[in-house]
Formats: structure tokens, sequence, C-alpha cells
């Protein structure tokens, strides 16, 4: 299996999440050229869920792979660039993939003692696919709930060979933040017979970065970015309609039930100071991801004595991911793949060194079958 052509195949077509209907093709086609004999394959939603039975299983080992690309153009000048318009695999998800097949061919060549099921997921990006992939599998394919469950993300900002995890909390808690402010437009000679949108906005979002450094114990860690904020349609016009577009990160559950009692509060005196109305929505909710401590003592010494892997151990980051709702009920871990790329994850530019697609699939089936 030529997995760098596989790659470059899947980051041609990325697409948004539960409408990976090109990448769920592609991926069934190429699964079906491996041998069968092992294999149960079954569908979820634009999703697949793949099985390989072991020689002698005891537990069913569970690896999960996101699918989905983000709503960016792509700036890299490949060849193989995207042929989807504002569509780009931004985080890294083609990697991913192609990591699970490599490990996936191995699995069929080679079966472990233990059963393995392979999930590719979709919509981690959003509007969130772990959570009722989790839910489907518990009610529908029992059969397919993995007693443990392990995934990676890349790390552009590691070279290619390393692995970084840690025990406990990995990723943060996070929700989106959607905040639409209505009031009243006019002329712009006359404010005063308008209630002015983008003030109130402008207004609003000051008083929203107090919430972190006011109302947050400085012994915790949280963050609240507003990264788009649009109002108004022409110069001359008093905009009535504003909206704040950001996101909430935290290491807890409560802080984020306590940020949330603060932008609503926050947005209950914009409210009354300007006359206007306020709608807030937090679209998609992660979980935090917590990985379990034996598991990821397990890994570091595995990974640390692996030979052609460099292992280190990680600082918890703000990053969000969706594979929390995995390990909130299943004992999990998740790690960093480094892919030293000059640009970041979500970047137009991002470019993985592809020579993790020799190392990373042989790598995660070994220490599969040291389990």
């Amino acid at each position: 299996m030529d997995l760098v052509k596989i790659r470059r195949a899947l980051h041609q077509i990325p697409e948004i999440g539960f409408q990976e209907v090109k990448t769920q093709a592609l991926l069934k086609s190429i699964i079906q050229e491996l041998p069968q004999a092992r294999l149960e394959v079954v569908e979820w939603k634009t999703g697949l869920a793949v099985k390989v039975s072991g020689t002698a299983p005891s537990k069913l080992i569970g690896w999960r792979t996101d699918i989905d690309g983000l709503p960016i153009t792509e700036e890299t000048g490949h060849d193989f660039a995207s042929v989807h318009p504002g569509r780009m695999h931004a985080c890294g998800h083609d990697v991913h993939m192609a990591v699970a097949l490599g490990l996936l061919e191995k699995l069929a060549d080679e079966p472990i003692k233990d059963d393995v099921v392979i999930l590719f997921q979709p919509a981690e990006e959003g509007p969130g696919g772990a959570l009722p992939f989790r839910e489907w599998l518990k009610a529908d394919m029992p059969s397919f709930l993995p007693d443990r469950i392990f995934a990676l993300h890349i790390a552009p900002e590691m070279p290619a060979g390393t692995v970084s995890t840690k025990p406990g909390l990995l990723f943060a808690n996070t929700s989106e933040l959607f905040i639409d402010l209505q009031g009243k437009g006019g002329h712009a000679a006359f404010p005063h017979h308008a209630e002015d949108m983008a003030v109130a906005a402008a207004s609003l979002l000051l008083q929203l970065q107090t919430i972190v450094s006011r109302n947050v114990n400085p012994m915790d860690s949280a963050v609240l970015t507003v990264g788009k904020f649009t109002a108004g349609t022409v110069q001359n016009v008093i905009a009535e309609h504003a909206r704040l577009e950001g996101t909430i990160r935290t290491l807890n559950l409560e802080s984020m039930q306590n940020m949330k009692s603060r932008i609503e509060a926050h947005c209950r005196a914009i409210e009354e100071g300007f006359h206007c109305r306020i709608t807030i929505d937090y679209g998609s909710s992660y979980l935090e991801v917590n990985n379990d401590e034996e598991l990821a003592e397990q890994f570091l010494q595995f990974a640390g004595a692996y030979k052609g892997v460099s292992a280190k151990r990680a600082e918890a980051a703000m990053t969000g991911e969706d594979f929390g709702y995995f390990t909130n009920q299943i004992p999990g871990l998740m790690f960093w793949a480094g892919v030293g790329s000059p640009y970041g994850l979500h970047h137009s530019k991002l470019d993985p060194d592809e020579a993790v697609l020799a190392t990373l699939p042989q790598f995660i089936y070994e220490y599969f079958k040291s389990q």
C-alpha cells in the first residue's frame, strides 16, 4: 500500500463534517483491496468502523481516526492540493487516515492476538462526531465498542519521529461561542434615533476580555478568544445587527460553566445599556481529553525503547478534541506525533513531513502487539 499516494489522494478531497461522502467512498475502495478474511466493515453516517479479528482475543483494542477537513482555502502550492474550493485538510486528518489505513493493512496481513477496531470518525472539527458515534456503537454495535481506545494528532512543531503524551489531562474542554446583537439601525447623521450594534458589540467584546483576568482563579487556566467581529452593511448606516464569534477553553467543566455564566451576565448588561436584544449560541462543546494514567505510562515506556522513535512527555494544551467523548467512558490515550511542518495546525500552508507514513503504522502495530 502506497501511503504517500493515498494521503495525497485524500488531501485533494477534504470535506466538512458529515459531508465526507467522497472520503468515505475512497476509504471503502482502499479497504476492499485488503485481505478480507478477518475484516468486518460497517458504515455509520459518512464514517466507517472496521473490525479485525485477532488470533486469540481477550479484549477489543480501538483506534480512532478523524476524517473531515476544514473550511480553509489551501495555499501550499502542491500539485496534489485540494480540488474543493475553500476546503483543506489543514489539521492533518489526511495524515491520520493514511496512518490508520497503514495500521489496518498490517493487521489484515498479520493479525495480532487481540481484536482491533478502527473507527474512521466524521465531523471532529464540528459539529462533533465522537459523541454520536460512541452512542451508536453502544446502542447498535456493542461488539464494536472497544475496551480501550487510542488516537494520535499530528504536531507540526515537533520533528517527524517524535511522539509525545502525558498521563491525565492532555486537551482542554472547549466550546464555540456565537453572540448576535440586534438593535435599531438608522442614518449615520442621526445616531440619537438608533441603537448602534457596532458600538454595543465593541463594548461587549472588551468586557468579555475581563472574564479570564477577573473571574477565573489565577491558579486555573482558561481562554476566551473572539476571532471574528462583524457589524453593519455600509459606512453611513448605523448597524442594527452585530455578531461576535469565538471560542472558550478551560481545564475543567466547573470553570467552563463559570465562564458561560459570566458571559451571559455581561450580555444582560449590554442589553440593558444599549437597548438591544442578544442571543447566545455555544455551538459545539467538547470534553477534555484525559489519558488513562496506566496506559500513558506504558506508552511512554514502550515508545522510549522503540528504535526510530523519540518519546517525550507533553504539557497539557488548550487544544480541543472530541476524542474526549471516548476517553470519558473508555480507558484511552491520545498522543502527539511530530510532522515537522513550518506552518501550524489550521494554517493554509500546513505541510506535514510524509516520512511519518513509513514509521507510524508499524510503531502503532508493534505497540498493540505489546498490549
